[in-house]
């Protein structure tokens, strides 16, 4: 059986910040990557494909990184 890497949820705003994390969680780990640059978009993408750890920044358009991060820690255990 075919071992799935984990799946990292990065939500991050600018653009070069993330694509320098995402670039180094796949090559260095071989981590699966989902990125998104806005709250109301990292709640929708942590439900439809729930990520094995989050990235997050606190600083965003929607929904700022304080809200998100309360919401994940009433919904999962998922580390953040």
């Amino acid at each position: 059986m075919e071992r799935v890497a984990p799946l990292i949820l990065i939500v991050e705003d600018e653009p070069k910040i993330a694509s320098l994390l995402e670039d180094y969680l796949r090559s260095h780990g071989g981590y699966r990557c989902r990125t998104v640059s806005r709250g109301d978009d990292a709640l929708r993408r942590f439900r439809v494909d729930p990520p094995d750890l989050v990235l997050l920044d606190l600083m965003l358009p929607g929904i700022d990184g304080f809200v998100l991060c309360k919401w994940v820690r009433d919904e999962s255990y998922v580390a953040v």
